[in-house]
């Protein structure tokens, strides 16, 4: 079995995974539930596919679903909301949106 808890990369993209469900969770309390839905596909999967790349059938196999990670990372809508954090605070912050 692979031991998870000293893995940077499965901690940074379960982390990554848990903040985008709680801030989708925020975007549905105010009923923005196309963003949400997108943005949750994306952003959970980058960390689905690194936990299943940590056990490949193969060398290509790891770099394979690495790559689909990547690929999740670069998709318009996260590149969109990670480039324009102090936006989205703002516009939080407009439909009084905790952080």
């Amino acid at each position: 079995m692979i031991n998870f808890e000293n893995n940077p990369l499965i901690q940074k993209t379960v982390q990554f995974s848990l903040d985008i469900i709680e801030f989708c969770e925020l975007l549905e309390e105010k009923r923005k539930f196309v963003i949400a839905k997108q943005l949750l596909r994306c952003g959970t999967s980058i960390g689905a596919n690194a936990f299943e790349a940590q056990n490949p059938h193969s060398k290509n196999d790891f770099i394979n679903k690495i790559k689909i990670s990547a690929k999740n990372w670069k998709k318009p809508n996260i590149g969109f909301i990670c480039v324009n954090i102090p936006k989205i605070i703002r516009l939080m912050k407009s439909l009084n949106i905790k952080l």
